[in-house]
């Protein structure tokens, strides 16, 4: 029997589970282009999930090439609906004029098939974005909406730094925010700092990414030796999300999971949270697992997908995937089949729309605004090219990129 752990949203009054499931990475079937949710697995799980204690379902107009917000609504029928706080997200990058946020809205809860939105996002808030919301006076659209039962909370999701999220934070009264928060971004991002000013507004926090886009459960000899002396059995996921629910200041932590493996696991480790419970010698193994993995990741992408349809076609997440593996292991040998199989030239991207390789980038620049951890990806993608295409060796590629930092 389940015995999940809860944590009040002091704004709303409403116990919701630490665990919260993010519907970003549901199962899909097909490759590339034509890759789909698979529903009846998704479906099944989202309510297993539910029937496991969790309560926070979190979802967005843009994830997985807008199909998310139709299958949870299908999850959330049968009585499942009235189990949940049902989060979706603002696209403010469609908004044109200020009755978008109406419009938007509107399709969102017919994709949902539900009359309200529990708590409701401006999503992926930024300076640059919020200027947009302040200039189409989207928060009194919003303030709008809320009082005609359409949404319960108005809150913001964020991905920029630290003094922009002060900023937002102090422009509103906000019921609720869900940063980007895990051991390796303690300075980055909204960071620690930013987490705990949140605490001191009473602004509950929620918190994505715990894992990196699956990045902290990346074995390596030196991560799994660390773990097996550590005085506590924990995996790695389980130290990650352990050193996030330690802290008191936030209430759900989102996990995006698409196996019933990962959400059995997931349930396991919340069910044995605590804030404020670990012990210094805990946080001597995070700090070995942080050292660890800092040298790892050429580029921090987490395959959120914000970034495409690229222009040109390019499968930006895929490039930089294949960048990091060459930074992981230090060649190109692992991944090359996989590079090749991205379409090599215009001609190519005829039949493999949107699955294009590196050297199509034209530096539009149209993905760097999208990118919510800031990454400079036309400079990126010109590093896959020289790897798999010129067959350069990764490490003098990556040595060259940090002398020019030096």
């Amino acid at each position: 029997m389940s015995k999940m752990k809860f944590r009040k949203l002091q704004t709303m009054n409403k116990e919701c589970s630490v665990l919260g499931f993010g519907c970003m990475r549901l199962p899909t079937i097909g490759e590339g282009d034509v890759r789909h949710i698979d529903e009846p697995k998704a479906i099944k799980l989202i309510r297993q999930g539910i029937n496991l204690g969790i309560n926070y379902i979190d979802t967005a107009w843009p994830y997985h090439n807008k199909e998310s917000e139709s299958v949870v609504g299908k999850a959330l029928q049968d009585g499942y609906r009235e189990k949940v706080v049902l989060v979706t997200k603002a696209p403010i990058w469609e908004y044109k004029e200020p009755a978008d946020f109406e419009k938007y809205l509107r399709k969102q809860l017919e994709k949902l098939n539900t009359d309200h939105i529990d708590i409701y996002l401006l999503h992926a808030l930024n300076k640059m974005r919020f200027q947009r919301v302040l200039d189409l006076n989207v928060l009194k659209a919003a303030e709008k909406a809320k009082k005609e039962g359409l949404i319960n909370y108005i809150g913001f999701s964020f991905h920029g730094n630290y003094e922009v999220f002060c900023e937002i934070l102090d422009a509103y009264s906000w019921d609720v925010c869900q940063i980007q928060f895990n051991y390796m971004d303690i300075n980055s991002q909204a960071t620690e700092k930013g987490l705990l000013y949140a605490g001191t507004k009473n602004i509950p926090v929620i918190v994505m990414e715990p894992l990196l886009g699956g990045k902290l459960v990346r074995e390596t000899e030196e991560t799994l030796e660390i773990v097996a002396d550590a005085p506590t059995h924990r995996t790695l996921a389980e130290w990650a999300f352990q050193f996030v629910w330690n802290y008191p200041e936030v209430k759900v932590v989102l996990s995006g999971m698409n196996t019933e493996a990962q959400l059995l696991e997931n349930v396991q480790s919340a069910e044995s949270s605590c804030p404020n419970s670990m012990n210094p010698i805990e946080f001597e193994v995070i700090e070995k697992l942080r050292c660890a993995y800092q040298n790892l990741f050429a580029v921090p992408c987490t395959r959120c997908e914000y970034c495409m349809p690229c222009p040109s076609g390019v499968n930006i997440p895929m490039n930089l995937l294949v960048l990091n593996e060459a930074a992981w292991t230090g060649s190109a040998d692992s991944m090359k089949g996989w590079f090749d199989s991205f379409a090599q030239t215009p001609e190519e991207l005829a039949e493999k729309p949107n699955n294009g390789a590196a050297q199509l980038c034209v530096e539009c620049m149209a993905c760097i605004e999208k990118c919510p951890q800031g990454i400079q990806i036309p400079e990126e993608l010109k590093k896959v090219v020289a790897i798999y295409k010129e067959q350069k060796d990764p490490s003098l590629v990556f040595k060259s990129e940090r002398n020019k930092r030096n």
